[in-house]
């Protein structure tokens, strides 16, 4: 359990509560290949996780209609505060796009779906005679 900080404001420590609350998902707990379905107020993300804060993410009209590899810095609580490599319900997920020189910042995450992928089938190699 969080035990507030003296040396942060109050608000500051309730939004380190609150994320708890609202429960998220710290990327370096993931797998590489976990796909995270993201829904934001105005849209729905997919990102591909490739490894560290790397991943492939997809559902946004104009910055990323297709997918496109960007870094994912973490979630905000809309100020300057990050909590780094993390995406939180109730939070702003923000992410480092190739094609542009500030971070993208989203609306805020309503709902976080993981999918694990499934293991490659093993290959079992036959021998005829």
């Amino acid at each position: 359990m969080f035990t507030p900080h003296p040396n942060l404001a109050d608000d500051v420590n309730h939004a380190i509560i609150q994320s708890d609350v609202e429960g998220g998902v710290f990327l370096h707990d993931l797998p590489p290949s976990t796909i995270l379905h993201i829904q934001t107020q105005h849209h729905c993300y997919t990102a591909v996780l490739l490894g560290g804060s790397e991943a492939l993410i997809s559902g946004h009209p104009e910055f990323c209609p297709d997918p496109v590899q960007v870094a994912i810095a973490g979630s905000t609580w809309g100020g300057s505060m990050l909590k780094l490599q993390y995406v939180g319900r109730g939070m702003h997920l923000e992410f480092h796009h190739p094609e542009y020189s500030t971070p993208i910042i989203t609306s805020l995450i309503q709902e976080i779906r993981d999918h694990q992928p499934l293991p490659a089938p093993a290959v079992i190699n036959s021998l005829s005679y």
